[in-house]
């Protein structure tokens, strides 16, 4: 192989801190801000997902790279004159050029996959595997957190710390959130001025810099604050002194941790609202740890807020009966064998979640790969390890109880459970999290408890906000659980959305699926709608508008209500079907509850699934609960025999209005029967099969002469065709 071309990571670093230096670069860092930061949409239609699929560009700059650009350009005094046009695009263009430089050399060189001239795929996995590689996805992966859940979580993250923000800073957690929120308003309104302001104005003057300038005055005007509160506030968050310690772009950068910088007396800058949102949710936490007589009370607060925050926003998709905080597992010698944080009982399946509080420190950034294991150990490792023990200890439920820390209370529900889902949950961004959990994450398998799913507070919140019905939730970590090792994304944001808008539905035979970032526009969208009031699309079409209100819909809410073990997998297996089976399965539903509304007899659907080789039934009939359970019943265990399936569901529905009455499920291995083969012999032939290999498509379709399914004794043609 030819040796690449590949300047230092040092010389790129020398060469962007010298461009940063330049007269005026200030307003090519502010071009970059309002191009690749910003949202432009007309106010008439809402917010589009094809306004939203502009920041998944690859031309822009990401947040990262526009962040180490102000940094370098805080560790010179800031020039404000505003360069000659031609100027101002070579700033601008040798900038994307250096920073492009500087990825292509942050990457391993493709030299290392090779031994003797020769490719080796062990050398390629040695590579995938290295600090180096991680460094590049923690650096350039962006973010997991949207901007408003950083400012809206910090009021529950130091709700106990606001006595602290008072003594020590001048000023409660409120008003710090009521000073940083304003802070977007204004910004906002100066982006739709300096537009109209530009149009009216020379080449030579043109510069969107105003866009980001404030003073105190204009922010206590616009959130109706004291003047002095105001200016504790964003002194808290300037920065004050040099930049001298910033010398590689990914080593420690003042203008992240505090991202106001003050231009003069009266007047200050803030490039990139995002940074001031996240400095606001983690910036405070170090302040906490330079007291000596408040860091234990501090770390204890830390811990707390993960633990409610996971709680509150479970019970917001299961309820309060549902969800447990801080139970302790007791084993038979009487002792403490584990401790869950937040613990989920729902019908037979179980969640055990493990929160962490550990962040991920500056040298494993850097791509140390033993800080990076050891960081990864204490978070996420340690998490899981706590989780998959209990799981253990719970499937005996005979030997080991469980109990509420506070009260001594024991818990009751947790015999006969099936499945159990273990959760590892941190309290702050932790880059490249889905990348690291793929590559250092130890698992165990055990029939019954499912891979772990690794997340971040704030992905907590966007799951419960989009999912907060009990089976669609469980249903989904279901299939995350079961594709955890085919399904590669950067973020779980993107396999969310891609779940929202298809079914995450993976075929036996596909090994590898990689989605990428810009799938989650549709999501983005929807939060963003949800979350700040922007007019737009708050449900991305998909597997939450397709079934609204049909018959399905119906019966998946009066289950939920039961909380019925018996059709859980029912449940489940509804939520994996493709849209098109779906609308099939509630038009036959509609026109079974019809027929026997009108002749006051028994009419049923039963379909067959190829894979998972399992099938349903659903009766609809006036007959007392008693002998239609035994009908159902009897039914399923033909049919199941028949199809050779290892499972088959079966419920009832009332006539009148489909209503949910009960269900079963037969749930044991296909074993041959004499006896069985004599009873099902003359039972008519399944006429409808849905297969996945076909994306759950139903097919072979009934023929016109054959007997209809509805088991009228009549021909189709002559029944319900």
């Amino acid at each position: 192989m030819m040796a690449t071309d590949v300047r230092s990571e040092s010389e790129i670093f020398n060469e962007l801190s010298e461009l940063s230096a330049s007269s005026g670069f200030i307003h090519a860092i502010a071009y970059f801000c309002f191009r690749d930061n910003t949202i432009s949409y007309d106010i008439d239609k809402g917010l589009e997902s094809k306004d939203v699929l502009k920041q998944f560009s690859t031309e822009r700059l990401v947040r990262t790279e526009i962040s180490a650009l102000i940094g370098l350009a805080f560790k010179h005094e800031i020039d404000l004159k505003i360069p000659e046009p031609q100027e101002l695009q070579k700033y601008v263009d040798k900038a994307e050029y250096l920073l492009r430089d500087h990825h292509s050399a942050i990457m391993p060189s493709p030299e290392r996959f090779f031994v003797n001239g020769q490719f080796t795929p062990e050398k390629m996995q040695e590579m995938i595997n290295s600090g180096e590689m991680l460094r590049e996805a923690i650096f350039y992966g962006g973010e997991s957190a949207y901007h408003f859940q950083y400012r809206d979580l910090c009021l529950k993250k130091y709700e106990r710390d606001s006595q602290f923000f008072l003594e020590t800073k001048g000023y409660t957690l409120q008003q710090a959130y009521e000073v940083i929120y304003c802070l977007e308003e204004i910004q906002n309104d100066n982006f739709n001025h300096c537009l109209e302001a530009i149009k009216e104005k020379n080449p030579s003057e043109w510069t969107f810099l105003p866009a980001f300038t404030f003073n105190y005055e204009d922010v206590a005007k616009a959130c109706n604050c004291e003047l002095y509160v105001v200016r504790n506030v964003l002194d808290s968050f300037t920065a004050f002194g040099s930049n001298e310690e910033y010398k590689s772009l990914d080593s420690f950068n003042i203008a992240n941790a505090y991202p106001v910088i003050k231009l003069n007396e009266c007047q200050f800058l803030l490039f990139q609202y995002y940074s001031i949102v996240e400095a606001f949710y983690e910036t405070p936490f170090f302040w906490f740890l330079e007291s000596a007589e408040y860091k234990a009370t501090a770390l204890k607060n830390r811990g707390e807020f993960t633990e409610n925050f996971a709680f509150e926003r479970l019970v917001r998709v299961f309820g309060e009966n549902n969800v447990y905080k801080n139970i302790d597992i007791f084993g038979p010698d009487g002792n403490i064998a584990g401790e869950i944080d937040v613990l989920v009982l729902y019908a037979d399946r179980a969640i055990i979640l493990q929160a962490k509080s550990k962040k991920l420190t500056l040298q494993a950034r850097q791509g140390n790969k033993i800080n990076l294991e050891s960081d990864f150990e204490k978070a996420v490792q340690a998490a899981y390890d706590q989780g998959f023990a209990c799981a253990q200890f719970m499937r005996q439920a005979d030997k080991y109880n469980l109990k509420h820390h506070e009260t001594g209370i024991e818990l009751k529900k947790i015999g006969g459970l099936k499945e159990f889902y273990i959760s590892c949950l941190v309290s702050d961004h932790y880059p490249a999290l889905f990348v690291q959990s793929r590559q250092f994450l130890r698992t165990h398998v055990c029939e019954g408890i499912l891979s772990p799913y690794v997340m971040d507070v704030f992905f907590l919140d966007t799951l419960t906000e989009m999912l907060d019905r009990p089976l669609s939730f469980l249903s989904y970590i279901n299939r995350r659980a079961t594709y955890s090792k085919q399904v590669h994304a950067s973020f779980e944001l993107t396999v969310l959305s891609y779940h929202l808008r298809k079914n995450l539905w993976i075929e036996d035979d596909l090994s590898y699926m990689h989605l990428g970032d810009d799938i989650s526009a549709e999501l983005d969208l929807a939060m963003m709608v949800r979350r700040r009031g922007i007019p737009g699309n708050d449900t991305p079409e998909g597997i939450l508008t397709e079934y609204k209100d049909t018959p399905i819909d119906h019966i998946l809410k009066q289950i939920e209500r039961t909380e019925n073990s018996n059709v859980i997998d029912f449940a489940f297996l509804l939520h994996s079907l493709s849209g098109e089976a779906i609308q099939q399965i509630n038009n036959a539903i509609k026109r079974i509850t019809e027929l026997s509304r009108k002749d006051r007899k028994t009419h049923d659907l039963t379909l067959f699934f190829d894979k998972p080789n399992c099938g349903f039934t659903i009766h609809t009939n006036y007959f007392p609960k008693e002998i239609a359970l035994k009908a159902l019943s009897e039914h399923c265990e033909k049919r199941k025999y028949t199809s050779k399936a290892s499972r088959w569901h079966g419920i009832c529905l009332q006539p009148e209005d489909g209503a949910f009455r009960f269900g079963v499920t037969l749930d044991f291995e296909w074993k041959y029967s004499e006896k069985m083969g004599e009873i099902v012999r003359y039972l008519p032939k399944l006429q409808q099969k849905i297969d996945y290999k076909s994306k759950n498509k139903i097919r072979h379709k009934i023929g016109r002469n054959e007997p209809c399914p509805c088991h009228s004794g009549k021909k189709y043609k002559k029944c319900c065709m």
